[in-house]
């Protein structure tokens, strides 16, 4: 199956100046990229995307910046995050925005990569919904139903964890919108396809409402 998706976004980063410019797409996630897929001990299920918008499919794409390649930009408006590939190209990804995705904006490095991560849940989602988080203060391990997924990408500043995180999802019907919880989630197939293509020390963009301040 393929689609076209033409859509245009501008991105203003006041110290970061990268600039996007019109994207068009050629989606290349068939069925099969949302297929079962084994991954270790684990067998992720398949993923009914006849529901999801064609725009929240990974993708290459068009796409116009100053950043260097290897870079991520995640607009969370838009709820799209960008791998940038160099030749004017880059893999885009949908994305879920939680509350705590809406709390950092700027530049990070990747810092840490984790397969099938353990995850707790911060102190405002246990504020938030103590119900739902407050028996996991002592950590849930990784697995199928742990809310990062099988990947997540640690963020950095220096030597500080700014406690932000791009990570996989128990609930893939949320890409494309806002969530309640979390930081930025992909859709489990599309989250273990970006941790492949990152590496340790890759820079990350991360814009709010179409801005990101340069930290």
């Amino acid at each position: 199956m393929r689609f076209s998706v033409f859509g245009a976004m501008a991105i203003v980063l006041s110290g970061c100046a990268s600039r996007s410019g019109l994207v068009e797409a050629d989606i290349i996630s068939t069925p099969s990229e949302y297929a079962q897929l084994v991954d270790g001990v684990y067998t992720l299920p398949a993923v009914d995307i006849s529901g999801v918008d064609p725009a929240m499919l990974r993708q290459r794409v068009d796409y116009t910046t100053n950043e260097p390649v290897g870079t991520i930009v995640i607009d969370t408006a838009a709820h799209q995050l960008y791998l940038v590939e160099g030749d004017g190209k880059a893999m885009r990804y949908g994305i879920g925005v939680g509350k705590d995705g809406l709390a950092f904006a700027g530049t990070a490095t990747i810092r840490r990569k984790a397969e099938w991560p353990h995850w707790t849940p911060t102190k405002n989602m246990m504020n938030r919904e103590p119900a739902r988080y407050g028996h996991l203060a002592s950590a849930m391990a990784g697995g199928l139903g742990n809310p990062l997924g099988p990947r997540a990408l640690y963020l950095f500043q220096g030597e500080r964890d700014t406690m932000f995180r791009i990570h996989g999802t128990t609930e893939p019907e949320t890409i494309g919108r806002a969530v309640s919880s979390g930081c930025i989630r992909l859709i489990n197939q599309d989250i273990i396809d970006l941790y492949s293509r990152v590496k340790i020390g890759s820079r990350v963009v991360v814009i709010q409402g179409g801005r990101a301040v340069s930290s």
